[in-house]
């Protein structure tokens, strides 16, 4: 019964590394096995301490699971999901408005024009309107949950454009160092990638798009 659960999967750390490891539902699983096992007298003397830490860990699911059964029931599993994200939008947005300082450096649309084959310039300002697409999907949406949103509702269009760069609202503590730190290994990908579509898969399998849903985050595996 338990070889479905003690298979090991792949998954991300939240650094974007790959590791392996158990699905969680083998923890309550194996701890039946043990417990069932020590009413049934089988277990041996060196066994029982790994029964009681078993116990211990299925009173706390007990507890858990009434805790989500009762939010599921009245909402509140959505209330979570909502100041869960408020905490992370306090976290990188900055109240007022930054000053300007390049942000985006220039390696960074070369390599774009690279994997789609387009012709660089680097002395013309110029560029195809989708690199507006392109900047908020590999980067702005792939920062943290709700971000690139809340700084939209910080920085609207008027007449069509925005008066301000979106990062100026990212705040100088949090949200405009990991934002840095995301160009630059962003660029990495990109000048591992040999084409624009190689990129794109390098990129969701790195930095999957987190978007948030009534109960909670769920992560897009594809790209738009």
């Amino acid at each position: 019964e338990l070889e479905s659960v003690l298979a090991m999967v792949e998954y991300r750390t939240k650094g974007g590394a790959t590791k392996k490891g158990y699905k969680a539902e083998m923890i309550p699983k194996v701890c039946e096995a043990y417990l069932e096992a020590r009413d049934s007298g089988v277990l041996v003397t060196s066994q029982q301490n790994i029964a009681k830490a078993c116990e211990i860990i299925m009173r706390g699911l007990a507890h858990v699971g009434i805790m989500s059964l009762v939010d599921e029931a009245t909402g509140f599993q959505e209330v979570r999901a909502k100041n869960a994200l408020a905490e992370i939008l306090e976290e990188f947005i900055s109240k007022e408005l930054m000053s300007w300082t390049r942000t985006f450096p220039l390696d960074f649309y070369r390599e774009i024009f690279r994997l789609k084959g387009w012709e660089f310039d680097p002395k013309s300002v110029k560029r195809p309107s989708v690199i507006g697409h392109y900047t908020n999907n590999f980067i702005y949406k792939r920062l943290a949950p709700g971000v690139l949103d809340e700084l939209r509702n910080k920085e609207p269009k008027v007449d069509g454009r925005r008066k301000n760069k979106l990062f100026q609202w990212l705040n100088g503590e949090v949200g405009h160092p990991k934002l840095l730190a995301h160009i630059e290994s962003v660029k990495t990908i990109m000048k591992l990638s040999p084409d624009f579509e190689t990129f794109r898969k390098n990129l969701d399998q790195v930095y999957p798009i987190i978007e948030t849903t009534e109960l909670g985050f769920t992560v897009e595996k594809n790209s738009t």
